[in-house]
């Protein structure tokens, strides 16, 4: 998110592209042949949605660069850049391109199971960093940054029932909350204090309720008790998923921070697929 609060972007590279209708119909047996660079932005200058599923052509890997079509990310030094060339998706039709330059205050040594069987694995190497945003066509804009890696051997729907997210800068560093619902109706709910220098503690706050959802999901996050966590910026929102600037209070601090809910029931309904697909085209060439 931007330093003023009033612009954000998300880009996930996915090898294996866990919300693409392509992906799932072609039973998730090739993730190579389902990769794609997803782009979205926020806020002031207008919202772009970019998420095209791509074939095995456009995918490229090496030791510090992940290239997937039009797009990459790349580690020059100790530098994370990020540069795409993406179509939006309706109802805003168009071209997105630009740059985001990643540079981390640290990187940690945290990974976490998010599953007893260690299907499931988030991996949160820089969640202190700083970004600078150059859209073609827009002012440039620098904010805070994050960093992590998801990594799984079985379709989230078949484990989770539900998650959210939220990562909310501090004076230290940045908290960071994860809490899942399991298929088997257990919990996996997770909690960290990162600082500037990498250092990480286990930080423990009660579960705090969000206003639902256009799509009526349901949505809490963590804060000191008494305080009450509201959205002020609405980003994401679909019937499954949900993304916003959420506004909480952590060790007295008030943070506004990137809020993500999924309901993996929904996720999983056949019905939903048909209406993604109109959003997440499928390119399988790439000269």
């Amino acid at each position: 998110m931007s330093d003023d609060k009033t612009r954000g972007i998300s880009i996930i590279g996915f090898i294996g592209s866990v919300f693409s209708p392509w992906y799932r119909w072609s039973g998730r047996r090739d993730p190579e042949n389902n990769c794609c660079m997803n782009v979205a932005t926020y806020g002031a200058g207008g919202g772009v949605f970019a998420m095209t599923d791509r074939g095995r052509d456009a995918l490229r890997t090496e030791n510090d660069k992940l290239t997937i079509g039009p797009s990459t990310m790349t580690w020059h030094g100790d530098r994370l850049i990020v540069e795409f060339d993406e179509r939006g998706a309706p109802p805003r039709l168009g071209r997105v391109r630009g740059r985001v330059i990643v540079t981390p205050a640290a990187i940690t040594g945290v990974e976490l199971p998010l599953s007893a069987g260690g299907e499931h694995v988030w991996r949160p190497f820089a969640p202190v960093s700083r970004i600078r945003v150059e859209i073609e066509g827009q002012p440039a804009w620098e904010g805070e940054g994050y960093f992590d890696s998801n990594f799984g051997t079985s379709a989230l729907e078949a484990d989770f029932s539900r998650w959210t997210w939220g990562r909310f800068p501090t004076p230290e560093g940045a908290a960071c909350f994860y809490d899942a619902r399991m298929r088997d109706g257990s919990t996996r709910d997770a909690g960290f204090l990162f600082h500037h220098d990498g250092r990480v503690e286990v930080l423990d706050l009660p579960k705090l309720s969000i206003s639902r959802t256009f799509w009526q999901l349901s949505r809490e996050t963590r804060g000191d008790p008494g305080t009450k966590p509201q959205q002020v910026l609405g980003m994401l929102d679909a019937p499954f998923y949900a993304r916003a600037a959420v506004e909480t209070t952590v060790r007295g601090h008030r943070s506004t921070g990137v809020h993500e809910v999924l309901d993996c029931d929904r996720l999983r309904g056949p019905w939903l697929m048909p209406l993604v697909a109109m959003r997440v085209p499928r390119r399988a060439r790439w000269p």
